[in-house]
């Protein structure tokens, strides 16, 4: 009746011709716009992304469990390899459903000058993209967002091709930053609440990252991006402290609960406990950050779990297994780690090992990632005895870098599968109770959406085909590992 009304004393004071003109702004329902501000977009791309794919199924029962770090004692179907068609959909969905969101927002602000915006928006898509193709290597990327223009079928890339154009948008970004634009990024920004010299500092530190990925397959890049990057600090700025960590911090309260600890709290599930690998080799290591990462079992023990044990091998009570430690699982406002600044220095540590330009040492760049995850983890006592002692200082062996980083980026299960897939440390053999015989090693990647060969099936047939039981057949790109299958 209201609206009736509206119309009426829109003829009243002027001809019907004029009423009609604005009669679809008034129709207009503002609960659910056409549009939506750019700060918006990225709140719901940050929040969506770090709760799709970093909770219990886009992280913990698989990612987390192929990487190394995470077991389970109930369900245990995913670190066997039992993968849920609709776990698969839905990481597919919200990859490119908040690729999508953030390229709205880039194209909004080329319209509009918004250098940081675009420049932020840039950083966080190829953020979400380095994921993507490290889960699935070869996928739809340059046709990937083309759907307004009529692409529903979009081609697929190579991986090879992918590496490349992500570093370019992120040196693009960076140098949008550079412009000292004063366009904000408005009350969206939940990762740094504005504050564009921190994107730019998270922009730079994944152009290493993708750099040090690629180093065994193409070092002319890896070297060339590394060496430019710390040739000129201050143009390209990266962390440099724990202060810089690209945390998604929770508010707490449902359906806000960090996710680690919503599968605890809001789902009361008891499904995981810390890998055998992982405490075992912090045990080995006499590492602190042992009562940090695990609890003890109810017997006092810290005692890991197999990864994908058959049901035969499971101890007789789940109580003596090691449940993840406090900090990682206990708190509702707890934090979604994107980066962390003890991955970048342990990235310079290895670049520098390679004989590389990074000014800073290898010893030194590898020192300060322990310390750094040290002081992350708030470990108390003598970091240097520990740094200092015979099994953890560092001789000149890059295996030992490449340890204290997976260490140090618990919690971050895409990383961790990733760089055991890069450097094969440590090595992680297929799960025990695996429904496929016959590999020698975790997952290579990930299935596609049954989707993609039901409706896009054209252009996807050649990477499926690639396939060997799901998980395994053809490498990442940069996965250069032989005998191994």
């Amino acid at each position: 009746m209201k609206l009736n009304y509206l119309v009426a004393g829109c003829i009243a004071v002027a001809s019907l011709a004029s009423c009609t003109k604005s009669f679809e702004d008034i129709n207009q329902n503002q609960n659910n716009p056409s549009t939506a501000p750019s700060t918006n977009l990225l709140g719901f791309a940050l929040e969506d992304y770090a709760a799709g794919l970093y909770d219990v199924w886009g992280n913990m029962n698989e990612p987390e469990t192929y990487g190394g770090h995470l077991g389970k004692i109930q369900y245990i179907d995913e670190a066997r390899y039992v993968f849920r068609s609709s776990t698969v959909q839905n990481d597919w969905t919200y990859t490119y459903r908040d690729m999508k969101n953030l390229q709205l927002i880039i194209n909004a602000a080329i319209k509009g000058g918004q250098a940081n915006q675009q420049a932020t928006a840039l950083t966080f898509q190829s953020f979400i993209g380095q994921i993507a193709t490290d889960t699935w290597r070869d996928l739809p990327f340059s046709d990937a967002l083309k759907g307004d223009s009529g692409v529903i079928t979009p081609k697929y890339d190579k991986q090879e091709d992918i590496y490349p154009v992500l570093l370019a948008n992120l040196k693009k970004a960076n140098d949008l930053f550079a412009q000292g634009s004063a366009d904000e990024l408005g009350s969206g920004d939940f990762l740094y609440n504005g504050d564009v010299a921190k994107w730019r500092k998270f922009c730079n530190s994944i152009r290493l990252r993708i750099a040090i990925r690629i180093s065994k397959v193409d070092a002319a890049t890896a070297k060339a991006t590394i060496e430019e990057i710390m040739g000129n600090p201050s143009q390209n700025p990266i962390f440099t402290s724990n202060d810089d960590n690209a945390f998604f911090n929770w508010p707490g309260g449902k359906p806000y609960n960090e996710p680690w600890a919503s599968d605890r709290f809001d789902n009361s599930r008891d499904d995981h406990a810390v890998s055998d690998v992982l405490i075992n080799t912090l045990q080995n290591l006499s590492d602190p950050r042992l009562d940090v990462y695990a609890k003890p079992a109810t017997d006092g023990v810290y005692r890991g779990v197999g990864i994908g044990i058959p049901d035969e091998d499971k101890l007789p009570s789940l109580g003596l297994y090691s449940r993840i430690g406090a900090r990682f699982r206990d708190n509702k406002q707890g934090f979604t780690p994107f980066m962390r600044y003890a991955e970048v220095e342990f990235i310079l540590a290895e670049a520098a090992a390679n004989g590389w330009n990074v000014g800073v040492t290898a010893n030194d760049a590898y020192n300060k990632g322990i310390k750094a995850s040290m002081d992350e983890n708030e470990v108390a006592g003598d970091v240097n005895a520990y740094i200092n002692s015979a099994n953890v200082k560092y001789n000149g062996d890059v295996t030992r870098i490449n340890l204290q980083k997976w260490i140090a980026l618990f919690k971050d299960g895409h990383e961790a599968w990733a760089e055991s897939r890069r450097t094969d440390v440590p090595s992680l053999p297929a799960a025990k109770g695996s429904v496929y015989p016959g590999h020698t090693r975790a997952p290579f990647r990930y299935p596609y959406p049954d989707n993609e060969t039901k409706l896009n099936g054209t252009n996807s047939a050649a990477s499926v085909a690639q396939l060997k039981d799901n998980f395994w057949g053809q490498q990442m790109w940069w996965d250069v590992r032989k005998n191994v299958q």
